[in-house]
């Protein structure tokens, strides 16, 4: 038989399983030699107090043995020879879409104007050594979209929207550790994702799907607010009555292709900012209210929201253990973003620090439409690039310094491997979000005592936080408000932020399509 225990325990004895079996024994009354095996179901650390301790639930096997970890692949038909949805897109959004539809029975054509993630990596060194910025294939752009290089968070708040477990199910089917099922903030790691999208891809094409690199969509065919397919920038035609569009946060190519054909859009707030560095073991320090986090703590992370002038200033994608990465998506433009290898055991960590933004911030530019966030986004981008040489090099300045206003007089070395220039940044970021910053930083400081400190590095901007732009939907059909058979889909179209909420509306999407194809 089984039975499920709750138990608090402090880091050591929640990392051996022989000293649990003897806590479960004496907090259930089971007989210690009855328990044959035990499986940690959830896991999370309580670091509130300075005893620190791990919350766990568990499995407990009495007089049975474990069995083995499911198969949790699913039984996929073969779908080659089914009627064709075109998917735009090998994105989270994009590759769960191109699942589903080969689930339900249909066969996905995946267009990624990006190269395969072997192939990417050439490019994404080229970024880093001589500040070379391919449009097409970048941190954003290529197999498995902006989550392959940008660390692999798996936490969400959007338990609602689907299920989490069939997407985290999927994942560890393909190749990922069976920990993401179990812990309360999932992670993979930069390192693991890339075979891990190799795989999901494999899986498409096994049963019949096609996934096609380097396929650029340059035009989406519509008649009678119907679409007919896309055109390639080869100028090849691919027909198709559906299409799910998953291009992402950072495709402005498609936002501006749609506005010039009328097909409706609108301006979405966002958020921007900074990326700030601080050593590792300061925030563990902080975090976890000791000297030293010892072997058995993860690298401690760090959640926090203030409220600065009416304006919400909060942490956003931090990344223990990690690096800050050059995210720009095209030439004359400077991007930050950061990620964490699976051990997370780099010796600096970093997260992006954002203001809320609002559609009065982007009236300077309202003779844009809809596109008016995106310009706001853009001519920030575009001004980092020039104060910092026209290069990848990135704006950078002491966070002391930054909410005093100050030039630094150096910086020091950070992960940012493209090299930093010292910028006093209120000449990159608008005057409002400059000194909004400046009071959130303060504010933190007092809330995380250490974390103000002239060693932490600045870095600017934090600008594709989601997308600036949203595809308007029907809320039953998920498709576009005015366009039949198309699915606007992900965090480019504005519904998900992160990579299992752009997977669940992935799945959603190509369930909705797989609907109105059977009618």
């Amino acid at each position: 038989m089984t039975t499920e225990v709750s138990l608090k325990v402090s880091p050591e004895e929640a990392n051996n399983p022989d000293i649990l079996k003897k806590i479960i024994s004496e907090q259930s009354d089971i007989e210690r030699s009855s328990i044959d095996d035990i499986e940690i179901l959830k896991r999370s650390i309580d670091a509130r107090q300075r005893d620190i301790k791990f919350n766990l639930k568990v499995l407990v096997y009495i007089n049975e043995t474990k069995p083995e970890q499911p198969d949790y692949m699913p039984d996929y038909p073969y779908v080659g020879n089914k009627q064709e949805v075109i998917v735009i897109g090998a994105g989270p959004a994009g590759l769960f879409a191109a699942l589903k539809l080969v689930e339900e029975g249909y066969k996905p054509i995946v267009l990624e104007r990006g190269k395969d993630v072997k192939s990417r990596r050439r490019d994404l060194a080229a970024i880093t050594k001589f500040h070379i910025v391919d449009e097409d294939s970048n941190y954003c752009f290529g197999e498995g979209g902006a989550g392959t290089y940008s660390d692999g968070k798996l936490y969400t708040r959007s338990k609602k929207r689907g299920d989490v477990n069939k997407i985290l199910d999927l994942f560890v089917a393909h190749g990922a550790t069976n920990n993401i099922r179990v812990d309360a903030h999932p992670h993979i790691g930069t390192n693991k994702l890339p075979k891990i999208i190799q795989n999901i891809r494999e899986t498409i094409v096994k049963h019949g799907g096609e996934v096609l690199f380097e396929a650029r969509v340059t035009d989406i065919l519509v008649k009678n607010n119907k679409v007919e397919g896309v055109e390639l920038k080869d100028k090849t035609i691919i027909k198709a009555s559906k299409i799910i569009l998953a291009t992402g946060h950072s495709a402005r190519d498609i936002f501006e292709l749609l506005y010039s054909k009328n097909i409706k859009l609108e301006a979405k707030p966002f958020a921007l900012g900074v990326r700030v560095e601080h050593s590792q073991n300061l925030i563990d320090k902080i975090q976890y209210k000791c000297d030293s986090r010892g072997e058995y703590l993860p690298p401690a992370p760090y959640s926090i929201v203030k409220q600065v002038e009416g304006r919400g200033v909060y942490s956003f994608c931090m990344c223990p253990g990690g690096v800050i990465a050059p995210c720009s998506t095209a030439p004359g433009e400077v991007v930050t973003n950061g990620w964490s290898p699976s051990k997370r055991d780099q010796p600096t960590s970093n997260s992006g620090i954002v203001v809320a933004l609002n559609p009065e911030d982007f009236a300077q530019y309202s003779e844009k439409g809809p596109l008016a966030a995106l310009e706001f986004q853009k001519q920030i981008e575009q001004r980092a690039w020039r104060l910092a040489g026209e290069s990848q090099r990135v704006p950078a300045q002491r966070l002391a310094d930054f909410t005093k206003g100050v030039l630094s007089t150096d910086i020091p070395k950070t992960s940012y491997n493209p090299g930093t220039t010292s910028v006093e940044m209120g000449d990159v970021l608008p005057e409002f979000i400059h000194k909004t910053l400046q009071k959130g930083f303060i504010e933190f400081g007092k809330s995380m005592k250490g974390y103000m400190t002239n060693d932490a590095v600045v870095h600017a901007p934090e600008s594709r936080t989601s997308s600036p732009v949203k595809i308007p939907r029907d809320r039953v059909s998920l498709e576009h408000v005015e366009v039949e058979g198309l699915y606007p889909c992900g965090e480019g179209a504005g519904y998900a932020g992160g990579i299992i909420s752009a997977a669940i509306d992935g799945e959603k999407c190509a369930e909705k399509c797989a609907l109105s194809i059977k009618g």
